[in-house]
C-alpha cells in the first residue's frame, strides 16, 4: 500500500531528526586516485562506508535511507568499470542481506531492473522478500535508475489504469505509480564529493527536501560527517510554501544544540552489529 505523501499538497510534520535522508554517494573513483589506486577500490571501499551509514541511521531512528547506487547514465561509464560495478553489486548483497535482515532492515532496489542479467535479477528478488518483513529502517538503493525515468513510467502506468481520466488526472492518481510510492518524500537529501547537482536523482520526490552538499568524499563520509548533515538540517526552517509568522513552533536553537552528539553515539554502545 501506497503510504507516499506530497508536501506540495499536504504540509509534512518538520521532525528535528529527518526520517528520510537520501543520498548520492560520490567520491569513490577521486579517493582511491589520491591514494594511486585503482577506480575499483574506492567503490569496494564505500560499500564500508554504506555499512557504517545504515549503522547511524539505526542509532538515530531515521525511518528510510535511500542511496543512488547506480544511475541510468553510468552505462555510459568504461564497460570494464561498469562490469566491475555489477560484481560489487551481486558480492554486496550476497554478504549484506542476512546482516541487515538481523538488525531490522528492510532492502528495497528500485530502477528499471531489467537490463540487469537474470542472476542479479533473482538476487534482487530473493533479498528484498528476506528482509520483507522488516520495519526498523528502509534502506532503498536506487540501481540503473533515473528521475525522469521514474516519472514517465509512472505516467505510462497511470495512463493505463485510468484511460477515463485523461486530460484530467491529479497528483493522487500519479504518486501511487512512482517507484518509491511506499516512503514518504526524503527530508534530507546528502551529496558527497563536492558536486552541487541533484543528478537526475528523485526529481518528483525532492520537491520540498533540505539540499546538503559536502566536499566529503563517500569513503570519509564518518559519523562526524553525518553529524555535520544532520546540524545543518536541524537549523532549517522547513516553512513549505508558508512565512516564518506562520509557523507556530519555531525551531530553538538550544534545542537543537543539546540534539547533535546524539549523532555520534557508536553502534557498539546501541548494541547495532552490522558487521555481525
Amino acid at each position: 500500500m501506497a503510504i507516499f505523501t506530497s508536501s506540495t499538497r499536504d504540509i509534512p510534520v518538520a521532525a528535528k531528526v529527518p526520517r528520510h535522508v537520501a543520498m548520492i554517494m560520490d567520491g569513490n573513483g577521486r579517493w582511491a586516485r589520491k591514494r594511486y589506486l585503482p577506480r575499483f577500490a574506492g567503490h569496494r571501499r564505500g560499500v564500508e562506508t554504506v555499512r557504517d551509514t545504515v549503522k547511524y541511521c539505526l542509532e538515530l531512528g531515521i525511518e528510510y535511507l535511500t542511496l543512488f547506487a547506480f544511475s541510468s547514465e553510468n552505462w555510459r561509464r568504461p564497460e570494464e568499470e561498469v562490469t566491475l560495478l555489477m560484481q560489487l553489486f551481486m558480492r554486496a548483497l550476497q554478504q549484506e542481506v542476512s546482516k541487515l535482515d538481523s538488525n531490522g532492515v528492510r532492502l528495497k532496489i528500485v530502477g528499471d531492473l531489467s537490463r540487469f542479467d537474470s542472476t542479479l535479477q533473482s538476487l534482487i528478488l530473493a533479498s528484498e522478500q528476506q528482509t520483507a518483513g522488516n520495519s526498523k529502517l528502509t534502506l532503498t538503493i536506487a540501481a540503473n535508475y533515473g528521475g525522469r525515468w521514474d516519472i514517465l513510467q509512472a505516467a505510462n502506468r497511470m495512463a493505463l489504469a485510468y484511460p477515463d481520466r485523461q486530460g484530467a488526472w491529479s497528483e493522487a492518481d500519479l504518486t501511487p505509480y512512482l517507484a518509491m510510492n511506499y516512503a514518504p518524500e526524503p527530508d534530507l537529501f546528502i551529496r558527497t564529493g563536492g558536486e552541487e547537482r541533484i543528478s537526475n536523482f528523485l526529481l518528483w520526490q525532492l520537491a520540498y527536501a533540505e539540499l546538503y552538499f559536502t566536499d566529503t568524499l563517500w569513503p570519509e563520509f564518518d559519523s562526524a560527517a553525518f553529524a555535520a548533515a544532520i546540524s545543518s538540517y536541524q537549523q532549517r526552517e522547513r516553512r513549505f510554501g508558508r512565512t516564518s509568522e506562520q509557523l507556530v513552533d519555531k525551531p530553538n536553537p538550544a534545542v537543537r544544540s543539546e540534539l547533535l552528539p546524539e549523532t555520534t553515539v557508536s553502534a557498539c554502545a546501541t548494541g547495532v552489529n552490522i558487521n555481525a
